[in-house]
């Protein structure tokens, strides 16, 4: 049985390539939408495999939380920053710190999508 607390295939090989993944949150106020986003840190190899035209697998990654917040109308432009707030942010050192730090925020890796899926403007 899947209790929400682990990452689809999919997301977890995203992240331990390196890529962003976001979910949209509830936001303070009706005018407002929020969002946390999970940023795989980069390393010295990664730079060296995207240099060679590759991209490089790390089950060992750290990562960086971010919970921002945003007025629902300069979402859509390139002014998205205007009225923008950092709700949160924490790092986690490894995939088991990054669970610890969802639980606690209260979010379970399932809800977390591709960028291009989402509405975040980031």
């Amino acid at each position: 049985m899947n209790d929400g607390s682990h990452w689809p295939m999919d997301k977890l090989t995203a992240l331990r390539l390196g890529r962003r993944l976001v979910a949209e949150v509830p936001a303070s106020r009706p005018d407002r939408r929020a969002f946390v986003d999970v940023r795989p840190q980069q390393s010295e190899p990664d730079a060296q495999a995207r240099g060679e035209g590759w991209v490089r697998s790390d089950a060992e990654r750290s990562f960086r939380l971010e919970h921002w917040e945003y007025d629902r109308e300069h979402m859509d432009g390139f002014d998205y920053d205007i009225g923008s707030a950092l709700i949160g942010s924490a790092d986690a050192p490894d995939e088991s710190e990054l669970n610890t730090v969802l639980s606690a925020w209260g979010l379970q890796p399932g809800l977390f999508i591709y960028p291009w899926e989402s509405d975040d403007p980031r």
